[in-house]
């Protein structure tokens, strides 16, 4: 629990509600505080509880960070985007209308694996009916796997789209990723009726200007659920994860691991690999596999 206003004195606990580069709007009880670090430490995210001392009645210094239940980010070659803290599921989104990547989709799915964090695959623009049967087919491998698909129509069905996902939210804490284009948008503004007013006023405490959808924000619904709504990105590196988690993140592969004739096997071109001959009897999607080896190589890569 946050602590109220009345006991915003000095050392103070609260959540991070958004964050802009180095700046931070953290939510304690019902004030909005504007944070910074202290020099040029950047490791906070959004969710993030933290401890903060207050420099201001409205502004202060983060100077602890509570210990995360979890945390999904991406990373390059050089550095790493935190997405988001103490999240317990995934929303990705995608849509009918434009096309979205398969690759996000499997990179963003690895990443909630390697985090420990539930995933639901949100189909949105079902009344695009042109199109549905194909991105039907194509989500299908992604329902195959064990992960949950909703259909809804954010923009044509408004009320059913309320309907599917509240359910999903209560007692939960969010993240809605997705390419720019999914009607992400469309979706946090049903559920959260006044995001707009609330990005607006965010933007101004972070001093953002017109900049209102480069940075990840929180959304509380109640005391135990929260939604958190990121800036759409074509890219998700995962530079991160080394070769043991990175085979641990594909479900599809638990079956088969520790059954290759080698016990390091990379399962890329060695002999007799379990996974290699899943791929080749149709068990496995080459383009899963295909995947797989690319973050492999990737891995090996980093340079931080």
């Amino acid at each position: 629990m946050t602590k109220p206003i009345a006991a915003l004195k000095g050392t103070v606990t609260g959540t991070v509600i958004a964050a802009h580069g180095r700046h931070y709007l953290v939510q304690a009880g019902e004030k909005k505080l504007q944070c910074v670090t202290r020099g040029k430490k950047s490791d906070v995210a959004v969710g993030d509880i933290v401890k903060l001392n207050l420099t201001s009645p409205n502004q202060g210094v983060i100077e602890e960070i509570t210990e995360r239940k979890t945390l999904l980010y991406r990373s390059d070659q050089y550095k790493s985007k935190l997405l988001a803290a103490n999240v317990t599921q995934l929303f990705i989104v995608v849509a009918t209308e434009p096309g979205f990547t398969d690759d996000l989709v499997s990179r963003s799915l690895v990443a909630a694996e390697a985090a420990g964090v539930a995933v639901h695959i949100i189909l949105n623009k079902i009344d695009v009916v042109a199109s549905l049967e194909r991105t039907r087919k194509r989500v299908a491998l992604y329902g195959g796997l064990g992960y949950p698909v909703h259909e809804v129509s954010a923009t044509a069905q408004p009320e059913e789209t309320v309907a599917a996902l509240m359910p999903l939210l209560e007692g939960q804490s969010t993240i809605l990723i997705g390419q720019s284009g999914m009607g992400k948008s469309s979706i946090i503004n049903l559920i959260i009726p006044d995001a707009d007013i609330a990005v607006r006023e965010i933007s101004a405490a972070l001093d953002t200007g017109k900049h209102t959808t480069t940075f990840t924000r929180l959304y509380t619904m109640d005391e135990n659920t929260s939604i958190i709504d990121s800036p759409g990105f074509q890219e998700f590196g995962l530079y991160q994860l080394t070769e043991g988690m990175l085979e641990r993140a594909f479900p599809e592969f638990e079956q088969y691991l520790g059954k290759c004739k080698f016990y390091n096997c990379h399962h890329s071109n060695e002999p007799e690999c379990a996974i290699r001959t899943a791929v080749a009897a149709g068990d496995i999607a080459p383009m899963r596999h295909a995947l797989y080896l690319q973050l492999l190589h990737e891995s090996s890569q980093k340079l931080y």
